[in-house]
């Protein structure tokens, strides 16, 4: 494919998004929105002094601006207006299933409900479902520089919604809290028949990939770079056709790589990983999902068949019944088979 056939392919290319905080997708525009609607003060006097914010350098960093980002989602509606605007985007990316995470502990410890944020966020999505027949799985993160305590409390203010929320995962600053910490909370989510992911291998050592793993017992393993430092870890993630959710340009922000040509995901491909590309905290990082796509099919001159790969990756290492993935997958099949670049 020509560098524009490639980019027509991918622009309407049917994919999920399976790593996406809902917290990351607040645009300047929003932020700065919802500040003066619930009468919050931040400390930027325009949206191009929080676009400017948006400029850092690692993860600790990221993490400052994005609680303060925060602070203006204090109602339903906000949550409600939030998801919508990512739906939409999604919508345009031709994205036809998403696994959105959110992070209750950032709110609730600013006397937010719970009921609020899972409402606003839930409406959303079953709206979206209605309007684009984009499907979504909601997942629950503890926040891993919390205790653990912390995460069992917030998993007791879950138990009345476990109908809307599809399972748990880890997020958060990485370094120096390891996937077992959390080792309790996560076998009491699997006792209650919720999916397990965990943040690992982003900027922590590949042994947290394996601690998500053997202690976790995780389902899906996001990020997952620093996994292919180990051959022997690659090796049986391979095997067992573990799903990695990695985040190209999240990775180029954070430093987690120094240039987009650095991303492992056609290393991964070539490997045998069930890698697939996702956009992590969009808002923050300069792109949603096709974004990420067009910059690593660019930087790593991606095939038409590795771009289909990735795609139906997503799908097939989503939580979505085995019938739904596999009309989803006919879909790429179809698009595919009748492209014309």
């Amino acid at each position: 494919m020509t560098p524009d056939q490639r980019t027509a392919y991918i622009d309407r290319l049917p994919k999920a998004e399976l790593h996406l905080h809902i917290e990351g997708s607040l645009e300047p525009e929003m932020l700065f929105a919802l500040a003066q609607r619930n009468h919050v003060d931040i400390p930027f006097a325009s949206v191009e002094d929080i676009r400017n914010a948006y400029n850092f350098s690692n993860l600790q960093d990221f993490l400052d601006i994005y609680y303060q980002g925060m602070a203006v989602l204090l109602k339903a509606q906000d949550f409600y207006d939030l998801t919508w605007a990512y739906l939409e985007r999604a919508h345009d990316d031709h994205v036809r299933h998403v696994e959105i995470f959110f992070d209750p502990q950032g709110h609730t410890e600013r006397g937010v409900p719970f009921a609020d944020v899972i409402t606003g966020i839930s409406d959303a999505l079953a709206d979206g479902e209605k309007q684009w027949g984009i499907t979504s799985r909601l997942i629950l993160c503890f926040l891993r520089h919390l205790d653990e305590a912390a995460a069992q409390a917030t998993l007791d203010e879950a138990l009345p919604y476990l109908d809307r929320i599809a399972g748990v995962g880890l997020d958060s600053s990485e370094m120096g809290h390891p996937p077992s910490k959390f080792a309790n909370v996560f076998a009491r989510a699997q006792l209650l028949g919720l999916k397990l992911v965990a943040h690992a291998g982003e900027e922590g050592p590949p042994e947290y990939v394996h601690e998500a793993l053997d202690v976790l017992h995780v389902d899906r393993i996001d990020h997952g770079n620093r996994a292919m430092e180990d051959s022997a870890l690659v090796t049986r993630l391979a095997g067992e056709g573990m799903t990695l959710t990695v985040c190209p340009l999240s990775n180029l922000k954070l430093c987690v790589i120094g240039d987009i040509a650095d991303s492992p995901v056609k290393q991964m491909l070539d490997s045998g990983l069930k890698a697939t590309v996702n956009s992590d905290d969009p808002a923050y990082f300069g792109g949603y999902v096709n974004a990420n796509f067009h910059a690593i099919a660019s930087a790593l001159d991606l095939s038409r068949e590795q771009l289909r790969t990735l795609a139906r990756n997503s799908f097939t290492g989503s939580f979505l019944p085995p019938d739904q993935i596999a009309h989803l997958l006919a879909e790429i099949d179809h698009y595919d088979a009748h492209f014309a670049g």
